[in-house]
């Protein structure tokens, strides 16, 4: 993986699904990072979007870059098993989601992909307190989750900050994405708090220029 200050994560849920391998092939040869996915359930979210047959399906196309999955699904063990076998790198879920949260960190770990835990707008960061030693990312939200294109909450910068000062007092590297609004007016102030993963949606693939919209985002946290 590359140097978590500047990794780029469009997610697909933005892209036109008509040509779903172009628009991942053209984002990462834009400069992307990481490929994002939001999997909804409409049960844990008022949402329904994609499964592991998508992730296999790139996967079978011949796309080799890492690929972060943001389960937003209850419960999460199963979908996590399939997601891994899809190819997925990594798999982040909501503690809320699943009733032994260490337990599917030891599971996911054990599929063989990096795992992370993912906190909604309401969630409190205490959750992270006896699991943070072994987990490889906090992804925050910065919307309530279950649509794409909501505006950035503000006072996620605190909650960034906080996750930044707790991740900095642990023995070993973790990612602190944020996911939700980020745009070329919300990434910077995201940055300065601490974030080091930026999950773009609508600002990425709603752009006519691929390379000019990632090359902004990536001067704003530089």
């Amino acid at each position: 993986m590359k140097n978590p200050k500047t990794l780029i994560a469009p997610s697909i849920l933005a892209s036109n699904f008509a040509r779903l391998g172009e628009e991942v092939s053209s984002v990462i040869q834009a400069g992307a990072d990481w490929i994002h996915f939001d999997v909804m359930d409409n049960h844990y979210v008022p949402n329904l979007t994609i499964g592991p047959m998508v992730c296999k399906s790139l996967r079978d196309e011949g796309i080799q870059d890492f690929i972060d999955v943001h389960l937003m699904v209850e419960p999460v063990d199963e979908i996590a098993k399939s997601f891994a076998e899809a190819g997925a790198d990594l798999i982040s879920f909501h503690p809320e989601a699943t009733k032994h949260v260490a337990r599917t960190i030891d599971l996911i770990k054990d599929l063989g992909c990096k795992v992370g835990i993912a906190l909604n707008p309401a969630t409190s960061t205490s959750v992270l307190d006896n699991v943070i030693q072994d987990i490889d990312l906090v992804l925050l939200m910065s919307v309530n989750p279950g649509f794409g294109g909501q505006k950035f909450i503000p006072g996620t910068l605190q909650k960034i900050q906080k996750v930044s000062e707790m991740i900095a007092l642990t023995d070993h590297q973790i990612f602190l994405e944020v996911d939700g609004g980020i745009n070329l007016d919300t990434i910077e102030g995201a940055a300065r708090a601490g974030a080091n993963v930026f999950v773009a949606g609508s600002a990425i693939f709603g752009s006519s220029d691929y390379v000019q919209t990632i090359k902004e985002l990536r001067q704003k946290i530089s």
